[in-house]
């Protein structure tokens, strides 16, 4: 009976070792299937797979046990090129695209499943065969066998279970000579690609560890926020305008489990006429203009999800009544309905201004306060954690290289010390637009003192602007006069704006023709 015998032999490095094993082996009428040779320090390790008959095998052993030179002999059951293409064919069928490898000759020597699905052909019938011989949709690659190339090329095909759009990439593959020795196609699926393309287009969830801070009182509100993430009970934020209540407010809901969606209200922006069909939503025809249809308010949009309120203190006492109705029956009547309307979202609550202090002054209503400080969080002002100043800085900085046309690598130690020493009464908002002025303002490698404008240099900029005049020196040109002006204007549009970008909008401008403008002052 024939077997199959697998061998690891270490031998000490010499001439002659294959010719020797070769004569042996044919002396005890045994043939070499393969052969794999690692050298290393004098030593050579040979993995020989050989077939022959069963009552050989011991004899074969010992014969080779005998050869001169011979350190050690153990039967293995894989060698080592099988091994790699074992993981080669696991790392394959991992992918989500198809692969197909052909060799010089156009015959196939390795596909994984995904291709075995597209072109509709089995492993056992497909290895080692030609691919014309086999009903291919498409036979695109064997071009490649002559050196040409295809790259996304669009394919339509039909299978077995039906019709496939294919981006097809297919590349000859050489040698260390540059010899053609095969070529291989790679099969995307326009549908994964879609699908690829819409999960990157999605906006990005907001988690606990975009929350910059190293600051214990950071980590305090950061580790209550994690613990009561999960829970339905509702949270007020407390913190000064620019702080990040909503930041935390997005993390929250990220981490709560919920499978609806984050929907962010701000009290303050919408006009108060408007407030209560956002909210609350109207049936159709409901007061002058509403629409025949009706629209369901911000709190059935949020259904499963959150409904973050911000400057909640910006309700009029008859809609903070409304609201707690809304969060005693857990249902929303819509304005001019009648029907009582389930709903399951959870309430997030946010205001820079003091809670406790309203209710005293009777400007919030005391059993609204009580029903949404279930669960408070309080921000601390950027000034009360001046160590979380370079890391946030360092963290704007590197969200803002990609947008730049120059690399700055970071902040002068005396740069450092500035912001250190700013009050930053527009907290962390205000550190970020600062950081991306004077990421523009700067020439060279590091951004120094000398690019960086707080908030009190803008307005003494504005000062001397207005006591000095226009002209930047006495028979100055209309040029050089309407340049000053024009600086002038930049700059209070950049000390009123929370960025760049809203700076622009508010002068006319693109976001990219201010920016030049900036890079040309600098």
């Amino acid at each position: 009976m024939d077997i199959n015998l697998k061998l690891k032999l270490l031998f000490t490095d010499r001439a002659g070792i294959l010719a020797s094993l070769a004569a042996l082996m044919a002396a005890e009428q045994f043939n070499i299937c393969g052969l794999d040779v690692e050298r290393e320090e004098g030593r050579a390790t040979l993995y020989l797979e050989a077939e022959g008959q069963e009552q050989g095998r011991q004899r074969l052993i010992d014969a080779i046990a005998a050869l001169p030179d011979l350190l050690d002999i153990a039967v293995i059951q894989t060698l080592p090129h099988e091994k790699r293409e074992k993981r080669m064919q696991i790392l394959l069928d991992s992918v989500s695209d198809g692969f197909l490898f052909i060799d010089e000759a156009g015959c196939i020597v390795l596909m994984n499943s995904v291709a075995h699905q597209v072109l509709g052909i089995s492993p056992e019938s497909s290895l080692g065969r030609r691919i014309t011989d086999l009903q291919l949709p498409d036979y695109t690659v064997l071009e490649c066998l002559s050196g040409r190339s295809f790259v996304n090329v669009k394919k339509d095909i039909i299978t077995k279970t039906g019709r496939l759009q294919l981006f097809v990439t297919c590349k000859p593959i050489t040698d260390s000579r540059g010899r053609i020795i095969g070529a291989v196609e790679i099969m995307k699926d326009m549908k994964e690609i879609k699908s690829l393309a819409h999960a990157l287009l999605k906006p990005r969830q907001i988690t606990f560890s975009d929350i910059i801070g190293e600051s214990r009182a950071v980590k305090d509100a950061l580790s209550f926020a994690q613990k009561i993430a999960r829970t339905d009970s509702y949270v007020s934020i407390q913190g000064e305008s620019g702080t990040g209540k909503e930041l935390f407010a997005a993390a929250i809901h990220s981490a709560s489990g919920r499978s609806g969606p984050f929907v962010p209200v701000n009290c303050a922006a919408l006009p108060e006429h408007l407030l209560e069909s956002e909210l609350f939503g109207f049936v159709g025809g409901s007061f002058t203009g509403a629409s025949k249809e009706g629209k369901p308010g911000l709190f059935e949009v949020a259904q499963g999800g959150t409904i973050f309120l911000d400057e909640i203190t910006e309700l009029p006492l008859a809609l903070q009544s409304k609201l707690l109705r809304t969060l005693q029956e857990k249902t929303v009547r819509r304005i001019g309905g009648t029907q009582e309307i389930p709903v399951n979202a959870r309430l997030i609550t946010a205001t820079n201004k003091r809670l406790e202090q309203m209710v005293q002054e009777r400007t919030f209503r005391e059993d609204l306060y009580y029903r949404i400080n279930v669960l408070p969080i309080r921000i601390p002002p950027l000034r009360g954690r001046p160590e979380d100043i370079p890391l946030l800085a360092e963290h704007f900085l590197m969200q803002l290289n990609p947008l730049l046309d120059k690399p700055i690598a970071g902040f002068t130690r005396e740069a450092l010390a500035e912001l250190a020493g700013h009050s930053w009464p527009g907290n962390v908002r205000e550190l970020r637009n600062v950081i991306e002025r004077s990421a523009i303002l700067c020439s060279g490698g590091e951004i120094d003192v000398d690019v960086i404008m707080l908030s009190f240099d803008l307005d003494q900029t504005r000062r001397e602007i207005r006591v000095q005049g226009p002209a930047t020196a006495p028979g100055a040109s209309l040029h050089d006069k309407l340049q000053r002006y024009e600086r002038q204007i930049i700059e209070e549009a950049l000390s009123c704006s929370k960025s760049i970008r809203q700076a622009a909008a508010t002068l006319g401008l693109s976001h990219t023709a201010l920016l030049k403008k900036l890079k040309k002052e600098s």
